[in-house]
């Protein structure tokens, strides 16, 4: 049966409740945005009630969404009709009346989740704040689905309907499925990029990335892995929270780090590659917590070392992940970095730095004062990515001076971590 005719239905609600109809009319131009009533979702129509009325819509907004109902029963809409006066509704735009845009965003999204038509991050995607249209489209479609599911009745896993929907060939789509072109979506748009330097240097990873970069079949992480081995029977840590001399000077011996020491190790703070593992343990992939005076492995870390080749994954893209206080200007750095040694050759330190600060510079990026970013400017942020290498096992000698160059497994290592970044969610400022 054909949804009713918008302007058949104002005109009918002119007749009978002549008060209201103005408001309808409003409303449903937001809503619908001129297109037949059948194209909305219960997902539409919840956005519209908490968030784009009370953001964006000027006017008396309990009364639009009373008006909204009324032309959405007028039409026998009466599932949707009901959520325009529902208790919720109700109480989230006066949330946003009285305490303020980022109180009420939190009630909607709140709400949001209780309705179980929202999508959820699934471990292939995480859905970006801000989409484009192929993402929107995947969303959309991800939640009238979850929508059909649940007024059928039966009871419905979101995530594993979400991943079914997501990557299910498709007949509107050529066969292809809606993750593929959302990834395929956020892959263009990171090679575009900013600046001709950035899009010369990255155009040849949109075909490179295009699959996921398998893990080695030879030993790697092996830096990684014996940190976390430790961590089974906790990692005893010193009053000001550091691994021991005697750990120190074993992972010094132990991958080479001896060299970068360049003296006999007294501490954790003698071997920078071992700090880094901490980090890069502890807090981006949360494979090791700090309990008391210990380390210990959590819950995650227990599986990563269970089923070793989960390890690749969050282990690589920590290689771009921010460390605290870095922005996006330092994983510009790193990522440009990577770009330039992912083929394998030998880099001198002086000459990488060169075309890292070509590229950035070329990407926009300013110092505080409005000038050209320096090679003083991207220290900080390359001794940062050779820390990180180093601690993973990444990079063919650590002698101070040495040419960067990636092991087999660091060229792997490289694409996958370029390829996590270019796929991440763009979110809003102070959304993650």
């Amino acid at each position: 049966m054909p949804a009713p005719d918008v302007a058949a239905l104002l005109a009918e609600l002119e007749r009978s409740e002549p008060d209201v109809a103005e408001s309808a009319r409003v409303a449903v131009e937001w809503l619908a945005g001129g297109e037949a009533l059948e194209t909305i979702s219960q997902l539409d129509v919840c956005e519209f009630l908490w968030y784009t009325l009370p953001i964006k819509v000027p006017g008396d907004q309990p009364a639009i969404a009373r008006a909204l109902g009324a032309l959405l029963r007028l039409g026998g809409m009466e599932r949707y009709a009901a959520l325009c006066d529902s208790p919720a509704t109700i109480r989230i735009l006066r949330t946003y009346a009285r305490e303020g845009e980022e109180a009420g965003s939190a009630a909607y999204h709140q709400e949001l989740e209780t309705t179980g038509v929202l999508p959820p991050d699934i471990g292939e995607l995480s859905w970006s704040s801000i989409m484009g249209p192929e993402e929107l489209g995947a969303h959309v479609a991800c939640a009238a689905a979850l929508e059909l599911a649940i007024m059928a009745g039966d009871p419905v896993d979101r995530t594993e309907l979400t991943r079914r929907w997501l990557t299910a060939a498709r007949p509107e789509l050529g066969g292809d499925c809606w993750l593929n072109r959302v990834h395929g979506e956020r892959l263009n748009r990171w090679v575009l990029g900013r600046g001709s330097a950035r899009r010369e240097l990255a155009q040849p990873f949109e075909v490179r990335l295009h699959a996921p970069i398998p893990a080695p079949e030879e030993p790697h992480l092996e830096p990684l892995r014996w940190l976390l081995e430790l961590g089974r029977g906790g990692v005893r840590l010193t009053e000001r929270l550091n691994l021991s001399r005697a750990v120190a000077a074993e992972a010094a011996d132990r991958f080479g780090w001896d060299a970068e020491a360049a003296r006999s190790v007294r501490g954790e703070g003698d071997v920078p590659p071992l700090s880094a593992l901490k980090e890069i343990a502890v807090g981006q992939i949360g494979a090791l917590r700090r309990s008391g005076r210990k380390l210990v492995l959590t819950p995650t870390g227990r599986m990563l070392l269970d089923h070793p080749r989960s390890l690749w994954g969050p282990a690589t893209a920590a290689l771009l992940t921010p460390a605290k206080g870095e922005h996006d200007f330092e994983v510009s750095i790193r990522e440009s970095a990577l770009m330039f040694l992912v083929d394998g050759g030998a880099v001198p330190y002086a000459t990488l730095r060169d075309q890292v600060a070509e590229v950035v510079n070329g990407e926009g990026w300013r110092t505080a004062a409005g000038g050209q970013v320096t090679v003083v400017d991207l220290a900080g942020p390359l001794w940062e990515l050779q820390r990180r290498l180093d601690a993973l096992g990444l990079r063919a000698g650590c002698s101070p001076g040495s040419p960067w160059r990636l092991t087999e497994a660091g060229r792997s290592a490289a694409l996958a971590a370029l390829r996590a970044q270019a796929l991440r969610p763009r979110q809003y400022a102070g959304l993650g």
